[in-house]
């Protein structure tokens, strides 16, 4: 590790550090010179510079969201509700950001984007790993959707391992069934590799909850989750408003169609209960 030993300062002062044998600090536990080391633009275009720093940026915050889910899932498992809905929270907190980050490019012309367009050849979010770890822990299964990491083992076995496990909703269904809720047998024993699909006595248990006391753990578990749920929602929506903007109906450069791809799948539920439940309570 780089010697970032800091060198002796007059006494009595209160001035920061500012004399280090290597490194600071700072960027040994951060790594900001790691970070603004891998923007490498393939063309002089101007807007470039802000596509690679606002997809990478993004890339950072799905790392943040995938690792407190996982957090909630594993506090689930354990019964500690606590700790699951502070994970929660904070993937809040994360998604708010991750929604917001998409500004700087959210108004790109279709002149600007095409500055640099092709420099990236057939590249595209879709074939982001971090992505789809997200959607698996939304129970948006498929394991079709993990062959763009197949080339790519630990990427890959990372795919595989979420696929294999319950989704987040999954972990939920089954701490509310421990709770005493009458979560059918065949959704607790579903398999956990295909996506999830609405359940109407899943909806029920719900609207138990909804219907009873307002101050239930139970029901602050459910809106935390709907809060997630719209803002997988709005992110998806500004993804697609993005590259209306920015490229109209053209292909899309990973060989979708685009928009059109993107509006399909903007427009899958997630937690589709927690939605159904509103209209019988």
């Amino acid at each position: 590790m780089t010697d970032t030993t800091s060198l002796p300062r007059d006494p009595g002062t209160d001035d920061p550090l500012v004399n280090f044998q290597g490194k600071t600090p700072y960027d040994d536990y951060v790594h900001a010179s790691v970070l603004s080391s891998l923007q490498q633009p393939l063309t002089n275009d101007p807007h470039e510079m802000a596509f690679l720093v606002t997809t990478q940026v993004m890339e950072l915050w799905l790392t943040l969201v995938v690792h407190e889910w996982r957090a909630a899932q594993d506090a689930l498992v354990k019964d500690d509700h606590e700790r699951a809905m502070d994970a929660l929270r904070r993937s809040i907190s994360a998604h708010h950001a991750l929604n917001d980050s998409i500004r700087p490019i959210a108004r790109m012309t279709p002149a600007q984007f095409n500055g640099f367009r092709e420099a990236f050849g057939v590249a595209s979010g879709f074939q982001s790993a971090k992505y789809r770890q997200m959607e698996f822990l939304l129970g948006h299964k498929s394991r079709s959707m993990m062959n763009p990491q197949r080339a790519d083992p630990r990427a890959y076995a990372e795919l595989e391992e979420l696929l294999n496990r319950p989704s987040l909703y999954d972990t939920t269904l089954a701490y509310l069934h421990r709770r005493g809720l009458p979560v059918p047998e065949h959704v607790l024993e579903r398999d956990v590799t295909a996506p999830y699909e609405a359940d109407p006595d899943v909806e029920e248990v719900w609207r138990r909850i909804y219907a009873g006391p307002q101050k239930d753990p139970l029901l602050d578990l459910g809106e935390a989750l709907t809060d997630l749920a719209e803002l997988v929602v709005r992110w998806r929506g500004n993804h697609l408003l993005a590259a209306r903007r920015a490229m109209g109906a053209k292909s899309g450069s990973g060989g979708s169609s685009g928009v059109a791809w993107l509006e399909k799948r903007a427009a899958r539920s997630v937690f589709p209960e927690l939605w159904t439940v509103r209209g019988r309570v």
